[in-house]
Protein backbone atom coordinates (compact mmCIF):
# COMPACT_ATOMS: atom_id res chain seq x y z
CA UNK A 1 0.00 0.00 0.00
CA UNK A 2 1.40 3.40 -0.96
CA UNK A 3 1.82 6.15 1.61
CA UNK A 4 -0.93 8.25 -0.02
CA UNK A 5 -3.32 5.28 -0.03
CA UNK A 6 -2.53 4.59 3.63
CA UNK A 7 -3.24 8.23 4.55
CA UNK A 8 -6.50 8.23 2.58
CA UNK A 9 -7.68 5.06 4.35
CA UNK A 10 -6.77 6.41 7.79
CA UNK A 11 -8.44 9.73 7.00
CA UNK A 12 -11.69 7.98 6.03
CA UNK A 13 -11.68 6.05 9.29
CA UNK A 14 -11.02 9.23 11.25
CA UNK A 15 -13.86 11.02 9.43
CA UNK A 16 -16.23 8.22 10.44
CA UNK A 17 -14.96 8.19 14.01
CA UNK A 18 -15.02 11.96 14.51
CA UNK A 19 -18.47 12.28 12.94
CA UNK A 20 -19.72 9.52 15.22
CA UNK A 21 -18.18 11.22 18.28
CA UNK A 22 -19.87 14.51 17.38
CA UNK A 23 -23.20 12.77 16.84
CA UNK A 24 -22.96 10.95 20.18
CA UNK A 25 -22.17 14.19 22.00
CA UNK A 26 -18.54 13.55 22.89
CA UNK A 27 -17.95 16.98 21.34
CA UNK A 28 -20.60 19.57 22.17
CA UNK A 29 -22.03 22.23 19.84
CA UNK A 30 -19.61 25.16 19.87
CA UNK A 31 -16.77 23.11 21.38
CA UNK A 32 -13.32 23.85 20.00
CA UNK A 33 -11.50 21.01 18.22
CA UNK A 34 -7.71 21.26 18.09
CA UNK A 35 -5.56 19.08 15.83
CA UNK A 36 -2.89 18.34 18.43
CA UNK A 37 -5.41 17.31 21.08
CA UNK A 38 -7.36 15.14 18.64
CA UNK A 39 -4.16 13.55 17.40
CA UNK A 40 -3.31 12.40 20.93
CA UNK A 41 -6.87 11.32 21.73
CA UNK A 42 -7.30 9.35 18.49
CA UNK A 43 -3.73 8.05 18.47
CA UNK A 44 -3.21 9.27 14.92
CA UNK A 45 -0.75 11.60 13.24
CA UNK A 46 -1.80 15.19 12.64
CA UNK A 47 -1.86 14.92 8.83
CA UNK A 48 -4.88 12.56 8.57
CA UNK A 49 -6.55 14.35 11.52
CA UNK A 50 -6.22 17.65 9.65
CA UNK A 51 -7.59 16.04 6.48
CA UNK A 52 -10.52 14.56 8.43
CA UNK A 53 -11.38 17.95 9.93
CA UNK A 54 -11.27 19.53 6.48
CA UNK A 55 -13.72 16.89 5.25
CA UNK A 56 -16.05 17.53 8.19
CA UNK A 57 -15.80 21.25 7.45
CA UNK A 58 -16.96 20.60 3.88
CA UNK A 59 -19.86 18.57 5.29
CA UNK A 60 -20.82 21.44 7.59
CA UNK A 61 -20.32 19.65 10.90
CA UNK A 62 -17.41 21.89 11.95
CA UNK A 63 -16.13 25.35 11.04
CA UNK A 64 -12.80 27.11 11.40
CA UNK A 65 -12.40 29.32 14.46
CA UNK A 66 -9.54 30.63 16.61
CA UNK A 67 -6.80 28.54 15.05
CA UNK A 68 -8.83 25.33 15.08
CA UNK A 69 -12.36 24.14 14.48
CA UNK A 70 -15.64 24.25 16.40
CA UNK A 71 -18.73 22.05 16.15
CA UNK A 72 -21.51 23.79 14.22
CA UNK A 73 -25.27 23.79 14.80
CA UNK A 74 -28.15 24.17 12.36
CA UNK A 75 -31.91 24.06 12.67
CA UNK A 76 -33.66 20.89 11.55
CA UNK A 77 -35.58 22.95 8.99
CA UNK A 78 -32.37 24.21 7.40
CA UNK A 79 -31.00 20.68 7.13
CA UNK A 80 -34.21 19.13 5.78
CA UNK A 81 -34.53 21.88 3.16
CA UNK A 82 -30.95 21.31 2.03
CA UNK A 83 -31.53 17.55 1.78
CA UNK A 84 -34.71 18.06 -0.26
CA UNK A 85 -32.98 20.35 -2.77
CA UNK A 86 -30.01 18.00 -2.85
CA UNK A 87 -32.34 15.12 -3.79
CA UNK A 88 -33.86 17.06 -6.69
CA UNK A 89 -30.47 18.02 -8.09
CA UNK A 90 -29.05 14.51 -7.79
CA UNK A 91 -32.12 13.32 -9.67
CA UNK A 92 -31.37 15.85 -12.38
CA UNK A 93 -27.74 14.68 -12.56
CA UNK A 94 -28.85 11.05 -12.91
CA UNK A 95 -31.31 11.94 -15.69
CA UNK A 96 -28.68 13.92 -17.61
CA UNK A 97 -26.17 11.10 -17.31
CA UNK A 98 -28.67 8.46 -18.43
CA UNK A 99 -29.64 10.54 -21.45
CA UNK A 100 -26.00 11.14 -22.40
CA UNK A 101 -25.06 7.50 -21.93
CA UNK A 102 -22.32 5.96 -19.82
CA UNK A 103 -18.79 5.78 -21.13
CA UNK A 104 -16.98 2.48 -20.64
CA UNK A 105 -14.65 4.15 -18.13
CA UNK A 106 -17.50 5.56 -16.05
CA UNK A 107 -19.43 2.30 -16.21
CA UNK A 108 -16.39 0.45 -14.87
CA UNK A 109 -15.88 3.04 -12.10
CA UNK A 110 -19.52 2.78 -10.97
CA UNK A 111 -19.31 -1.02 -11.00
CA UNK A 112 -16.17 -0.87 -8.86
CA UNK A 113 -18.12 1.22 -6.32
CA UNK A 114 -20.93 -1.33 -6.33
CA UNK A 115 -18.46 -4.18 -5.78
CA UNK A 116 -16.75 -2.35 -2.91
CA UNK A 117 -20.10 -1.54 -1.32
CA UNK A 118 -21.28 -5.15 -1.60
CA UNK A 119 -18.06 -6.37 0.00
CA UNK A 120 -18.32 -3.88 2.89
CA UNK A 121 -21.89 -5.00 3.65
CA UNK A 122 -21.16 -8.74 3.67
CA UNK A 123 -20.71 -9.13 7.46
CA UNK A 124 -23.81 -9.80 9.54
CA UNK A 125 -22.79 -6.97 11.88
CA UNK A 126 -20.87 -3.93 10.68
CA UNK A 127 -17.65 -2.78 12.31
CA UNK A 128 -16.43 0.80 12.10
CA UNK A 129 -14.03 -0.37 9.37
CA UNK A 130 -16.94 -1.82 7.35
CA UNK A 131 -18.86 1.45 7.67
CA UNK A 132 -15.77 3.44 6.63
CA UNK A 133 -15.28 1.21 3.58
CA UNK A 134 -18.92 1.57 2.57
CA UNK A 135 -18.84 5.33 3.16
CA UNK A 136 -15.81 5.70 0.89
CA UNK A 137 -17.46 3.73 -1.93
CA UNK A 138 -20.76 5.54 -1.39
CA UNK A 139 -19.28 9.03 -1.63
CA UNK A 140 -17.27 8.10 -4.72
CA UNK A 141 -20.40 6.60 -6.32
CA UNK A 142 -22.41 9.80 -5.92
CA UNK A 143 -19.52 12.00 -7.05
CA UNK A 144 -19.10 9.95 -10.22
CA UNK A 145 -22.74 10.50 -11.17
CA UNK A 146 -22.66 14.23 -10.49
CA UNK A 147 -19.38 14.73 -12.33
CA UNK A 148 -20.52 12.49 -15.18
CA UNK A 149 -23.58 14.67 -15.76
CA UNK A 150 -21.24 17.41 -17.00
CA UNK A 151 -23.25 20.32 -15.62
CA UNK A 152 -20.93 22.70 -13.76
CA UNK A 153 -23.70 24.85 -12.25
CA UNK A 154 -25.41 21.75 -10.85
CA UNK A 155 -22.12 20.46 -9.44
CA UNK A 156 -21.27 23.76 -7.73
CA UNK A 157 -24.75 24.00 -6.20
CA UNK A 158 -24.44 20.48 -4.78
CA UNK A 159 -21.02 21.37 -3.37
CA UNK A 160 -22.66 24.28 -1.56
CA UNK A 161 -25.45 22.04 -0.19
CA UNK A 162 -22.88 19.50 0.99
CA UNK A 163 -21.80 22.06 3.58
CA UNK A 164 -25.04 21.43 5.48
CA UNK A 165 -24.69 18.60 8.04
CA UNK A 166 -26.12 15.28 6.83
CA UNK A 167 -27.04 16.63 3.37
CA UNK A 168 -24.02 15.08 1.66
CA UNK A 169 -23.87 11.46 0.56
CA UNK A 170 -23.69 9.17 3.59
CA UNK A 171 -23.72 12.08 6.03
CA UNK A 172 -25.52 10.08 8.74
CA UNK A 173 -24.32 6.56 7.95
CA UNK A 174 -22.22 5.96 11.11
CA UNK A 175 -24.97 7.22 13.41
CA UNK A 176 -27.69 5.32 11.57
CA UNK A 177 -25.71 2.09 11.53
CA UNK A 178 -24.60 2.18 15.17
CA UNK A 179 -27.57 3.71 17.00
CA UNK A 180 -30.76 2.39 15.42
CA UNK A 181 -32.21 -1.09 15.39
CA UNK A 182 -32.74 -1.05 11.62
CA UNK A 183 -29.49 0.68 10.70
CA UNK A 184 -28.05 -2.38 8.94
CA UNK A 185 -31.17 -2.87 6.83
CA UNK A 186 -31.20 0.82 5.84
CA UNK A 187 -27.63 0.59 4.55
CA UNK A 188 -28.36 -2.63 2.67
CA UNK A 189 -31.44 -1.07 1.10
CA UNK A 190 -29.40 1.96 0.05
CA UNK A 191 -26.93 -0.37 -1.66
CA UNK A 192 -29.75 -2.12 -3.53
CA UNK A 193 -30.86 1.31 -4.73
CA UNK A 194 -27.34 1.91 -6.04
CA UNK A 195 -27.61 -1.25 -8.12
CA UNK A 196 -31.01 -0.25 -9.51
CA UNK A 197 -29.74 3.24 -10.33
CA UNK A 198 -26.76 1.90 -12.27
CA UNK A 199 -29.06 -0.43 -14.19
CA UNK A 200 -31.26 2.54 -15.18
CA UNK A 201 -28.20 4.55 -16.23
CA UNK A 202 -26.95 1.69 -18.39
CA UNK A 203 -30.33 1.39 -20.11
CA UNK A 204 -30.56 5.13 -20.72
CA UNK A 205 -33.74 5.40 -18.65
CA UNK A 206 -33.57 9.09 -17.70
CA UNK A 207 -36.91 9.39 -15.88
CA UNK A 208 -36.35 6.19 -13.90
CA UNK A 209 -32.78 7.16 -13.00
CA UNK A 210 -33.99 10.55 -11.75
CA UNK A 211 -36.76 8.99 -9.66
CA UNK A 212 -34.39 6.42 -8.14
CA UNK A 213 -31.78 9.06 -7.30
CA UNK A 214 -34.36 11.30 -5.61
CA UNK A 215 -35.89 8.41 -3.68
CA UNK A 216 -32.44 7.28 -2.61
CA UNK A 217 -31.70 10.66 -1.02
CA UNK A 218 -34.94 10.41 0.99
CA UNK A 219 -33.01 8.05 3.29
CA UNK A 220 -31.24 11.11 4.67
CA UNK A 221 -34.60 12.68 5.56
CA UNK A 222 -35.67 9.43 7.22
CA UNK A 223 -32.48 9.42 9.27
CA UNK A 224 -32.96 13.07 10.22
CA UNK A 225 -36.52 12.49 11.40
CA UNK A 226 -35.44 9.42 13.35
CA UNK A 227 -32.65 11.33 15.08
CA UNK A 228 -34.92 14.19 16.13
CA UNK A 229 -38.19 12.38 16.84
CA UNK A 230 -37.38 11.95 20.54
CA UNK A 231 -35.01 14.87 21.03
CA UNK A 232 -36.32 15.62 24.53
CA UNK A 233 -36.02 12.18 26.09
CA UNK A 234 -33.58 10.16 23.97
CA UNK A 235 -30.01 10.49 25.17
CA UNK A 236 -28.71 8.93 21.94
CA UNK A 237 -30.05 11.77 19.79
CA UNK A 238 -27.36 13.83 18.10
CA UNK A 239 -26.66 16.83 20.38
CA UNK A 240 -26.19 19.20 17.44
CA UNK A 241 -29.71 18.21 16.35
CA UNK A 242 -31.09 18.37 19.87
CA UNK A 243 -30.04 22.03 19.92
CA UNK A 244 -31.39 22.51 16.43
CA UNK A 245 -34.75 20.96 17.30
CA UNK A 246 -35.06 23.23 20.31
CA UNK A 247 -34.20 26.19 18.10
CA UNK A 248 -37.01 25.25 15.69
CA UNK A 249 -39.47 25.15 18.53
CA UNK A 250 -38.59 28.66 19.75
Amino acid sequence: MTDNKRIDTQTTRLVVRLRDMIMKGEFKPGERLVEAVLSDRLEASRTPVRAALMTLEKEGLVERARGGYVVRTYTVREISEAISVHACLEGMAARLLAEQGLTRELDDALQACLDEGDKALQPNEFSMEDIAAYLSANVRFHNLIVEGAGNRALQETLEFLDRFPFASAGGMLPFQAKHTADGDSVMRFAQRQHHMLVEALRKGQGARAAALAEEHRQIALFNLRHATRHADDNQDVIPVLRAAAQGDAN
